[in-house]
């Protein structure tokens, strides 16, 4: 009865933890990359960006949402998503895009973290908001393309109060606030910390929901664990 009761008190806790303060997270695309990578399993803090909690409050770390923070939210375009991207904008930002550059109050952002893998040229892409989408190959959400036209303001597209304008580091690929508008605070979910598992994954397995091809990767996962996990990136702090 003794083990019974430690093993209950372990799987509850346990439980609680998964529940309320950190979640795993497989990251699917390459739009994050080389910050992540397709196949990295990473866990989340849910809680950090919560709230804070009187009776807690002094065990954890609460703060706001900074700028280059990587953050977990859902999307505003698919219910259900779950996407990652990097915090470019925080409420009262004024943010444009100038062959490609970032700009925030007129600054030009230095990102080291930024990668441009196809290095070709989009003019809605690279200079936003001020190219229309109907001058280039871009699909923002008809939603977006009504209503971001009164957040703009000169050259700049300016974050409203309660809100974040996100972009992935690999900014040639990623589908982000420039297509589907701004994440509102309420999306949010928390902060990867750590990756605890990385596994080299083809870049439509998040497409492939049959069961056959489930049950396919997994054996794979199975029988190339060893040589296909990334060991490198194991426990890798994710900034």
């Amino acid at each position: 009865m003794e083990f019974l009761a430690s093993l209950a008190s372990v799987l509850v806790t346990g439980l609680f933890i998964i529940t309320f303060i950190v979640q795993a997270f497989e990251i699917p695309s390459p739009s994050m990359e080389d910050t992540l990578l397709i196949g990295d399993h990473v866990f989340v803090n849910r809680i950090q960006f919560s709230p804070p909690s009187a009776w807690i409050g002094p065990l954890i770390p609460y703060r706001n949402i900074h700028h280059d923070d990587i953050v977990v939210f859902l999307s505003p375009a698919e219910p259900g998503l779950y996407v990652v991207k990097r915090v470019i904008g925080t409420p009262g930002d004024k943010i444009h895009l100038r062959d490609g550059a970032v700009y925030r109050n007129g600054d030009k952002l230095n990102e080291p973290y930024v990668i441009h893998s196809k290095g070709d040229y989009d003019p809605y892409r690279d200079n936003f908001p001020a190219v229309s989408p109907e001058n280039s190959n871009a699909s923002p959400s008809p939603e977006w393309q009504v209503s971001m036209r009164q957040y703009v303001e000169g050259e700049n597209i300016v974050v409203p109060a309660e809100s974040y304008f996100m972009m992935g580091d690999n900014r040639d690929v990623s589908y982000d606030s420039r297509y589907w508008g701004f994440v509102p605070k309420e999306n949010v979910i928390g902060r990867p910390m750590f990756i605890y598992w990385s596994f080299e994954t083809p870049p439509d397995q998040y497409k492939r929901t049959s069961a056959g091809d489930r049950a396919g990767f997994l054996a794979h996962v199975i029988l190339h664990f060893f040589d296909e996990t990334r060991w490198r990136r194991t426990f890798r702090i994710v900034r």
